[in-house]
């Protein structure tokens, strides 16, 4: 698989998922379920796909990470224990992919992206202020630091919206405070595994660059409109391009004879 490649025509579909990706992951979250389906339909196999994914993405979470941190939105010194578990976790999720066979993989994706739209569609609103929290700080960092670190290390779409809705009901975070920690943990997750993905040669440079490229421009975008129109204007838009590109998915993984 190290040494895929895609034609130069392709560059412009990528940028412009990368915009979309960044721009919704800013509003609402999920923006690998863009990103991730358009990899896949073009040819890319599965491991490849997500190291891609995984290396465009990374330019938005650490930017954000650094950006919430300097703006005291977060204290990273709190997060210690989830940020260890968050990279033992990915780094064991990615190397799970890597010992996976692709063909598994292929038919196992479009059903996690089919369960992240539902939840996404029926998740409950964040909250505006502070609550008490369900679980100590230790626990709560060890048990969704291993989990969720994993996933976004084996999969990754939706784990910065998992992230937050845990912080929001569990710890009982307020919103900004929760999107801020969201943001440290997914921008460890996301360099770990993509340690592990770049080691295995698993991501195809040129992609990552131009959908970078957009998912920068997107983010910046998606904060103008949140405070123009809100979420709530975007999200109907991605989810309904998530179930065409799952069943998309589903045909070529199990329509076809």
């Amino acid at each position: 698989m190290p040494g895929f490649d895609l034609s130069p025509i392709w560059y412009p579909l990528l940028f412009l998922a990368g915009l979309a990706g960044g721009l919704v992951d800013t509003v609402a979250g999920g923006g690998g379920l863009i990103t991730v389906p358009v990899l896949l339909s073009l040819g890319l196999p599965v491991p490849v796909a997500l190291g891609t994914n995984k290396f465009q993405a990374s330019f938005g979470s650490v930017s954000a990470a650094v950006h919430y941190a300097r703006a005291g939105v977060v204290d990273v010194r709190r997060c210690v224990t989830g940020i260890g578990c968050t990279l033992v976790g990915a780094v064991g999720g990615a190397l799970t992919v890597r010992a996976i066979d692709p063909a598994f993989l292929g038919r196992l994706v479009p059903w996690l992206l089919a369960g992240l739209v539902v939840f996404m569609f029926f998740r409950p609103r964040p909250a505006d202020q502070d609550h008490p929290p369900r679980l100590g700080e230790g626990i709560f960092y060890t048990v969704f630091g291993l989990t969720l670190g994993f996933y976004d290390g084996f999969f990754g779409p939706g784990t910065g919206t998992f992230w937050t809705m845990a912080l929001v009901l569990v710890q009982g975070r307020n919103f900004v405070g929760a999107t801020g920690t969201t943001k440290v943990m997914n921008a460890t997750s996301n360099v770990a595994s993509l340690a592990v993905f770049a080691a295995g040669g698993l991501f195809v440079l040129p992609a990552v660059l131009v959908m970078a490229a957009g998912q920068l421009l997107g983010a910046r975008a998606g904060a103008r409109l949140v405070v123009r129109r809100g979420a709530r204007f975007v999200q109907p838009l991605f989810l309904t391009m998530a179930c065409v590109v799952i069943l998309r998915l589903l045909w070529v993984n199990y329509g076809q004879p």
